[in-house]
């Protein structure tokens, strides 16, 4: 097994973030509930406990029995974690007097520690908690502080397990790597040799042995994780691989045919199925987001199965789950009560008689585009933006008609492209077009109008948990605008979202 650090997760907003901190120094880590703690060996090379919204003095908080871990490994307790360690051996943790949220400056640094050598005097982190350590165990030693939190960080005599109460993983802890780094590379020793070219070279190996002659399908999308999967796979079982490309008539414009294209291009064995009229016969008289959602994951289904079925002996089904699918499947208390309906991670239905390889699900949507360009796939596909599996069918906010339908491909085709032609889609994480359940007065000509109302919406984001709207220029919005009032009969009015996530969501649906 490849070395890794082991992450408890209590339950923090920035538990994701801390693994792929962690990742970016070419180390594998994985997260685990803190009440599900895997197997130990001596693959795991440290662990981190997460910060967490509960309190260490709430007798129902998360506390885990560390007997096993304690001195064994290599140990770092993040905010809720260094809080807890202490606690457990003794020491006072209590309501802050004064609540030290966002920025802060390190005032003391023990340069002598291994855990913070290197790090800045003065240096900026970022806090975030309610209580604070008062006092500490006879067995810790301070190594940092701020003027306000004497115990910002501390070493455990004796035993190579240490606290902090800022959070070295976001951007704000300005020097937050190189603490990391002291820990995973010097404290804890690993190689750093978690490298996409690695992923790759043990990926294929693993799936040659797991699959061995069997066939696979793999329903396509045209997106990064999909085609990321089919293209290892296809490294691995070469024509054993069958790909389906369903059209669910909720595309993009063109969509279809120019991905078919580039999959064809790469020397994939791809289907392509038209079944447009069949989604929207499904989706006739809905209107609430999550039946238009079930409406077509369900008829998706029975088109890929279909297909499918059409396939002698497949005995597998492959999917592009990624790393995030699998953590968001599975609270800190044991497994959600739901997950999201368009959600890789929920199991197969009954009749699916397949069984599920998922050669991705290791991965962040960064690691993904890394392992993508290894692979030598073309840059149009990795750095395409994100597009949801129900298509256009959530961005039409009312009742789908082949006539909203067309309205919205043509407007989304003026946004897209002129993103790209003003050398802004790069830029943006993720971009699209909604059309809205209003209809406004305009004027045209001579004319009075009563027609469409759509909304630009763009983001920018690392892995589209938190996102900001995009800062487009007027003058592109302008002309993008214009564009789609001239060009596109049934519109007369342009709006853009300027909302952020949170509190919303990227999508409308």
């Amino acid at each position: 097994m490849h070395e890794t650090i082991l992450i408890l997760d209590f339950g923090s907003q920035y538990t994701q973030l801390i693994a792929r901190r962690i990742r970016e120094l070419n180390v594998y880590c994985e997260i685990h509930p803190f009440n599900h703690i895997p197997e130990l060996g001596n693959h795991i090379k440290g662990i981190i406990l997460s910060g967490s919204p509960f309190s260490v003095r709430d007798p129902n908080s998360p506390a885990p029995d560390l007997a096993a871990i304690r001195g064994r490994y290599p140990l770092l307790g993040i905010c809720y974690g260094a809080q807890y360690l202490s606690k457990t051996d003794g020491g006072v943790v209590a309501p802050s007097e004064i609540r030290e949220y966002g920025r802060a400056n390190l005032s003391f640094i023990d340069h002598k520690s291994e855990l913070v050598r290197g790090m800045a005097d003065g240096g900026q982190v970022w806090m975030s908690h309610g209580d604070t350590i008062l006092e500490i165990p006879q067995s810790f030693e301070i190594i940092a502080s701020t003027p306000d939190v004497k115990v910002a960080g501390f070493r455990i005599e004796g035993e190579p397990t240490y606290g902090i109460q800022f959070h070295p993983e976001v951007y704000h802890s300005v020097d937050g790597t190189v603490l990391l780094r002291n820990f995973i590379v010097d404290i804890c020793g690993c190689s750093q040799d978690w490298t996409p070219l690695a992923f790759v070279e043990t990926t294929v190996n693993e799936l040659k042995n797991q699959l061995g002659g069997d066939k696979v399908v793999l329903g396509l999308s045209g997106g990064v994780d999909s085609s990321v999967a089919a293209v290892l796979l296809h490294k691995a079982i070469g024509s054993q691989l069958y790909c389906i490309f369903v059209d669910n008539g909720l595309l993009r414009k063109d969509e279809f045919q120019s991905v078919l294209d580039s999959y064809q291009h790469m020397g994939l064995n791809v289907k392509g199925v038209e079944a447009g009229k069949r989604f929207l016969d499904a989706l006739k008289g809905l209107t609430e987001p999550e039946a238009k959602r079930k409406a077509i994951g369900r008829t998706f289904i029975e088109v890929f199965d279909e297909e499918a079925h059409r396939i002698e002996d497949v005995k597998w089904l492959a999917q592009g789950t990624i790393y995030p699918d699998v953590i968001e499947s599975v609270s800190v208390k044991g497994p959600s009560a739901t997950i999201k309906s368009h959600h890789n991670v929920g199991g197969l239905p009954d009749f699916m008689k397949l069984k599920v390889v998922e050669p991705l699900k290791s991965l962040f949507k960064d690691e993904v585009r890394r392992v993508g360009t290894t692979l030598k796939i073309d840059p149009n596909i990795l750095s395409r933006h994100p597009f949801p599996g129900p298509g256009l069918g959530i961005r039409i906010l009312s009742e789908i008609t082949a006539e909203k339908v067309a309205i919205l491909q043509e407007a989304d085709a003026i946004f897209i492209n002129g993103l790209k032609s003003h050398c802004l889609y790069d830029k943006v994480w993720q971009a699209g077009t909604m059309l809205l359940p209003v209809q406004s007065v305009g004027v045209m000509g001579d004319e009075r109008t009563y027609e469409n109302v759509v909304a630009l919406r763009a983001v920018t984001s690392t892995d589209g948990m938190t996102a900001d709207w995009a800062y487009l220029p007027y003058e592109f919005l302008s002309a993008v605008s214009s564009e789609i009032i001239n060009k596109v009969k049934g519109i007369n009015r342009v709006v853009y979202d300027i909302s952020s996530k949170p509190p919303a969501t990227i999508e409308w649906e």
